[in-house]
């Protein structure tokens, strides 16, 4: 099937970009093109125009800013995989990086395209909340810093403003006892997670200090699981305590488990324990490496 007609329309600074949206309401913004281009051609999306991003480069980029990392929008998913900063400081979203789709979409897909979409099966939106990341959102009165546990709000929305661009996504930097881990269980054809579980935990003298754990996948939007990360802080970084902890993510998952033809709600809920505590022993096994 082939899209509905639109006009097709080149940004080369954000000013720019924000002048395009003002002008021609209803349209939608290209950068890499993997999410909103399957919707133009299935005729669910038709915009008036699309507003073609990629050729601002002030939106591409990691650095170090304080103690996080900003990765610019436009990066794409192979090179946050491939960077050697998000794998030191931010083990899980270089993880999480690394299986998204195929090699045609990690070097093509940008972080920024991809959480703006923010399908409820995308891997980057379940680390980027357990991780406590931001992200930087420019609009025609300036910019503001959302936090991701807020970013993302039901099944492909977000709290993105009217002609608001996603310009960057903070992290914070791992430091010395804290590792993270990123498992998912992958659909076998399109690579989306059926169920994904993020962590990030602090050890201290064999004891879980902090810990923070993500679900995505199986609910509408990535969600913190509040009552893992309540039952495994301050106990023993060990198995028991990690399979003990998991069980208690049903607690998070509320009434709104996702289900489909390739696995139903009450597979993914039961399968969502397992990848929990996977997660989290890989995240406590690489903060003992720090």
């Amino acid at each position: 099937m082939f899209a509905a007609n639109f006009e097709y329309l080149r940004a080369t600074s954000l000013a720019e970009a924000h002048r395009l949206l003002a002008a021609n309401p209803g349209a939608k913004l290209l950068a890499g093109g993997h999410s909103l281009v399957p919707l133009l051609k299935l005729r669910l999306a038709a915009p008036p125009a699309v507003i073609d991003i990629g050729p601002i480069t002030e939106l591409r980029g990691i650095a170090g800013q304080g103690d996080s990392l900003r990765i610019g929008a436009l990066t794409t998913h192979a090179a946050v995989a491939a960077s050697a900063e998000v794998r030191t400081s931010a083990a899980a979203l270089a993880e999480a990086a690394a299986g998204v789709g195929d090699p045609a979409v990690r070097n093509r897909g940008t972080i920024g395209g991809n959480i703006a979409h923010a399908d409820p099966a995308s891997d980057l939106p379940t680390v980027l909340v357990a991780l406590d990341a931001a992200v930087v959102a420019v609009g025609p009165k300036g910019e503001r810093t959302i936090p991701a546990a807020e970013f993302f709000t039901g099944i492909m929305t977000t709290a993105l403003r009217d002609n608001e661009i996603v310009a960057a996504v903070v992290v914070p930097m791992s430091k010395r006892g804290v590792g993270s881990a990123y498992v998912k269980f992958a659909h076998p054809a399109s690579r989306y997670a059926v169920v994904g579980a993020a962590a990030r935990v602090a050890v201290n003298k064999g004891t879980c200090a902090e810990v923070q754990v993500a679900v995505g996948g199986l609910v509408p939007h990535a969600r913190r699981a509040s009552a893992v990360e309540r039952a495994l802080t301050g106990q023993p970084a060990e198995a028991a305590s990690f399979q003990a902890a998991a069980a208690r993510v049903r607690e998070d998952l509320g009434g709104d488990v996702n289900g489909d033809v390739f696995a139903s709600a009450e597979y993914r809920a039961a399968m969502a324990p397992v990848y929990v505590k996977r997660a989290l022993a890989a995240a406590a096994a690489r903060a003992g490496l720090t």
